[in-house]
């Protein structure tokens, strides 16, 4: 089986991120809100509005956004799927929502560590991050579906 890599995982996230911002820049320019910091004289990408209430809905976007697409039939963010992965559980299975959204917050602890929880994609042997180890998940590079491991390989 094809683990998805440490780069091909970044630029996936790139594609996501990009996505991510511009929904964002349009919510924040919908409701009136800037994406300058005035302080620093120059262009910021902190997407923070004043407003509690459109933080708590960026927040939630971002949330639906990986844990809606991972747990899909896609099995894939935008991003992921351009590059021809998919997210799974240890048996090459569709995650959960439920999982999908333990992974969104896993993945937060795994940026918290110094980001060491995404560089462990670099070095462990199934390609898995601390939030992929945390939540028993894969990133295969492998068609919706058609991701089904041999578990006699980890016995």
């Amino acid at each position: 089986m094809n683990y998805g890599g440490f780069w091909l995982r970044v630029v996936a996230y790139l594609i996501d991120f990009v996505i991510l911002m511009v929904v964002q820049f349009a919510l924040l320019f919908a409701f009136g809100e800037t994406v300058t910091d005035t302080t620093a004289g120059g262009f910021s990408a902190n997407t923070q509005s004043d407003s509690p209430l459109l933080n708590l809905v960026l927040f939630i976007i971002g949330i639906a956004y990986f844990a809606g697409f991972e747990s899909s039939a896609r099995q894939a963010t935008p991003g992921k799927a351009a590059l021809g992965l998919v997210v799974t559980d240890l048996d090459g299975r569709r995650i959960s929502p439920l999982r999908a959204i333990g992974r969104y917050f896993a993945k937060i602890l795994s940026g918290l560590l110094l980001l060491i929880g995404y560089i462990m994609v670099a070095f462990t042997g199934r390609k898995q991050g601390l939030h992929d180890i945390i939540c028993s998940t894969l990133v295969l590079q492998a068609k919706p579906g058609e991701s089904h491991i041999d578990t006699d390989v980890f016995e």
